[in-house]
């Protein structure tokens, strides 16, 4: 084990990458010690893990990466920045599941992390978004001649004949990443990641007086302490402590 951590850190990977590589080999020390067949489970010390990623979005910083994407795209990272979905959460809804008599979306059970079904009501903001990209999803059917499932489906590409890499009309977009970069490069904020949605909804739902419960059952929180970890303090939050703080002292 000693000899396998040295050569994966060798070859660069990170310690909590490790980490998870090794639980599983202690996952199945332990089914073979259950029957009977290990006299007793060997100890491994896990390795020290970089501190947990605290990046996250103040709304104008959010609003200026929006406005370098095409309409579709500023529809998903809307998504993302409101609720935390997960990113394959959002890229893999289809049309069905959107409700716009009733303002929500329905994620099956099964195409979530923790693989329990959610349904999540709209905000004003994203009622119209979502509309906007239905009629859009409406145009793009009526010039291919075919039904399109996918909420966030390809809407510019090729129709039939494509280059290598080129998307086709109306399959459904399955990764942002180069759109994401070019976008956070042209609004100066090179860097952040769309992960970042998720810590952000978290902090803005909790400081909006969300209960900590409802919060969690939006972004598909399992455990307490991973939600925890999200809800991140910001300079911001701490000048708003100082204010209160002031404000009680008069």
């Amino acid at each position: 084990m000693t000899e396998y951590v040295a050569t994966r850190q060798a070859e660069g990977a990170a310690n909590a990458s490790i980490n998870r590589e090794v639980s599983v080999l202690n996952k199945m020390l332990k089914l073979a010690y259950r029957h009977g067949k290990l006299a007793r489970i060997p100890i491994f010390d896990k390795l020290q893990e970089a501190p947990p990623r605290k990046g996250y979005f103040e709304r104008p910083q959010f609003e200026a990466v929006r406005r370098h994407m095409a309409a579709d795209y500023q529809v998903i990272v809307t998504l993302y920045h409101t609720y935390g979905f997960r990113l394959q959460e959002v890229l893999g809804l289809e049309r069905r599941q959107l409700d716009l008599q009733t303002g929500t979306i329905t994620l099956d059970p099964g195409s979530t992390k923790n693989d329990e079904a959610r349904t999540i009501y709209l905000t004003p903001e994203l009622k119209v978004l979502l509309g906007g990209q239905v009629d859009r999803i409406k145009a793009m059917e009526r010039k291919l001649g075919k039904i399109i499932p996918a909420l966030f489906p390809h809407l510019r590409g090729a129709s039939s004949t494509k280059r290598p890499g080129q998307p086709t009309l109306g399959e459904p977009i399955k990764d942002i990443r180069r759109t994401w970069a070019k976008a956070c490069r042209l609004a100066g904020v090179s860097g952040k990641l769309v992960h970042d949605f998720r810590r952000t909804a978290v902090r803005d739902m909790v400081r909006a007086g969300v209960n900590d419960k409802v919060a969690m059952t939006i972004t598909g929180h399992r455990t307490r302490s991973v939600f925890d970890r999200y809800n991140i303090v910001s300079p911001g939050d701490l000048q708003v402590a100082a204010q209160k703080i002031a404000a009680a002292q008069k």
